[in-house]
């Protein structure tokens, strides 16, 4: 394989992506607007919204060969934009900008691009169950089928394509001050951290569950990276999860365990209330010697993602949001990951990281 660009490097999936190539020995280079904080990385800064700004890194970028966006615009308080033209339009002109402009003198051979659950129209309609990718398109506003039509029609003999479409991603992204916008591990960590600052039980927030499923954002990368290389990946779309079931108020116990934290009760509360928390998270870091942040940096928008995946506030449980993802295995790739262990690995790999706070 030839040298790979990660678009969006400093959010959960391009971050993850960077760590894992420099793991397996591939050359990488990072593209974002922020430096993603991985040590020892080429790292480009542009924005794709800005022209001047995607030209003048064409020639350094023109040794690439496969890329994988990653990039995304939310618009604040995430739900809302989810169905605006406006919205929907800006994320087509970035990933136009991307391959027009940013990679304009380089020789793709593969892109790699990213979409999820929503593909199905989970967030607006009950979805068929399990969601494959051979289903037929469901037609509804989404800047998915915008992207992917324009990638259809961009790509020529000698450039191949692979669609993604992961579960809830559970990983770090964070660069610059800015935190990712739909991050439930950062959420989550906050929310316990919250509740252990304030010498709570750390009660499960949300309503009734339907089960779900989730993906690590490393097994996520090393499906992709996957992608890139293989024949059986060419011109094809993938579901990833994680390969097992959940659902939240049964994978509580473990998450909070990690924190020394009683689970019980129940304690159904909207985590965007923590906003209001600012001065709290300040003191809450000072007082456990966290890195120093304010909360919207560490959580961006996510504690409105949270809220919605949670159901917090509803009587009964969502429609279930579940896909197959056997195609993805006769192509090739195996991995799996207990879902309970993996959540207990981040939040500590948090910890470790001094973002979130021991336990006491």
């Amino acid at each position: 394989m030839g040298k790979i660009a990660v678009v969006g490097a400093s959010g959960i999936v391009g971050r993850a992506l960077m760590t894992q190539a420099q793991m397996l020995g591939l050359e990488v280079v990072g593209v974002s607007r922020h430096q993603p904080d991985i040590a020892h990385i080429e790292f480009v800064s542009a924005d794709l919204l800005d022209d001047e700004s995607c030209i003048n890194v064409s020639e350094e970028l023109s040794d690439v060969t496969h890329v994988v966006y990653t990039a995304l615009f939310e618009k604040p308080g995430l739900l809302a934009g989810w169905r605006e033209q406006e919205q929907m339009q800006t994320n087509l002109q970035m990933l136009q900008n991307c391959l027009e402009k940013v990679f304009a003198k380089a020789e793709l051979e593969h892109i790699a691009l990213l979409q999820g659950t929503k593909a199905y129209a989970a967030h607006i309609l009950p979805m068929k169950i399990p969601g494959r990718e051979s289903d037929p398109r469901v037609e509804h506003e989404n800047f998915y089928w915008l992207q992917e039509d324009y990638l259809r029609d961009w790509v020529g003999p000698d450039t191949h394509y692979s669609i993604w479409r992961p579960q809830v991603v559970v990983g770090h992204g964070y660069s610059s001050g800015q935190g990712a916008p739909m991050n439930m591990l950062a959420a989550i960590g906050a929310y316990m951290a919250f509740c252990l600052f304030d010498g709570e039980a750390c009660g499960y927030p949300g309503g009734p569950n339907s089960p779900m499923e989730v993906v690590d954002a490393e097994l996520l990368a090393r499906a992709i990276l996957f992608g890139l290389d293989s024949p059986a990946a060419k011109n094809q779309t993938f579901n990833v999860s994680n390969g097992d079931v959940m659902e939240w108020h049964h994978v509580w116990p473990a998450m909070t365990k990690v924190f020394g934290l009683e689970p019980e009760p129940a304690k159904p509360n909207l985590l965007a209330s923590l906003y209001e928390r600012e001065s709290d998270w300040l003191e809450l870091c000072k007082q456990f010697g966290l890195e120093p942040c304010t909360l919207r940096q560490f959580v961006g928008d996510s504690f409105y993602y949270a809220d919605a995946l949670f159901a917090t506030g509803s009587t009964r449980p969502p429609p279930p949001a579940l896909v197959s993802t056997i195609k993805l295995r006769h192509a090739g790739f195996q991995e799996c990951m207990d879902t309970e262990v993996m959540w207990q690995r981040w939040l500590q790999k948090l910890q470790m990281m001094n973002k979130l706070p021991q336990s006491v």
